[in-house]
């Protein structure tokens, strides 16, 4: 099977793209990183993908004028890379309407909460606020709003009495490093369909 090109946008320490390393590394997931792209430099995660020896690149937003010229340079670089999905990994900054239409159905994110709540930042904090029971993540399909694309996969943990914002965060980043592989393997094996705002999983 030909491995399909993504490209991977990020902003921190990158645990989300090391997840999909080493299932591509261990044959599981038949996918390519042709580029990793970060808006911060000292990104940890641009260390992770030289290590794997993955092409890594900085798109600093303070060095364009506008936010177009910012998008215009990350889409020239996916482009040139030959990839066909981008995956947003914990990439700190809303993409324009303009960027998201260009790669219309071809944006997968991974988010903290399950979606429709908590939608946004600190998402984990307001599911511990607001009280709920049953937390998660969940991989979408990213439109032109705020985490109000089609979900693909949600996998849920339980809050427990005396959780706190970060140990909330930590049990919840357990399932996305298998979330969002396991929706990226779907994608490359041609089995996510959208109809309306729902995603179908074909057999």
């Amino acid at each position: 099977m030909n491995k399909r090109k993504i490209g991977i946008l990020v902003s921190g320490r990158g645990s989300n793209l090391q997840a999909i390393i080493d299932c591509i590394l261990k044959g599981d997931l038949p996918l390519e990183i042709a580029a990793v792209i970060s808006d911060k430099s000292d990104a940890p995660a641009l260390e992770r993908a030289a290590k794997a020896k993955i092409a890594g690149f900085t798109v600093n937003r303070r060095e364009y004028s506008s936010k177009e010229e910012f998008e215009a340079k990350i889409n020239a670089i996916l482009t040139e890379a030959g990839c066909e999905l981008v995956v947003l990994a914990g990439f700190m900054r809303i993409l324009s309407a303009t960027f998201v239409n260009r790669w219309q159905h071809k944006i997968i994110n991974i988010h903290p909460a399950l979606l429709p709540s908590f939608p946004g930042l600190d998402a984990q904090k307001q599911a511990v606020t607001y009280g709920v029971k049953i937390s998660g993540c969940t991989v979408h399909f990213v439109d032109e709003g705020t985490d109000s694309g089609p979900i693909i996969l949600q996998k849920t943990v339980p809050v427990l009495d005396g959780d706190t914002e970060d140990t909330l965060a930590a049990r919840i980043l357990e399932q996305e490093h298998k979330a969002l592989p396991a929706a990226l393997k779907l994608w490359a094996e041609n089995k996510l369909t959208i109809e309306g705002r729902c995603v179908k999983i074909l057999a």
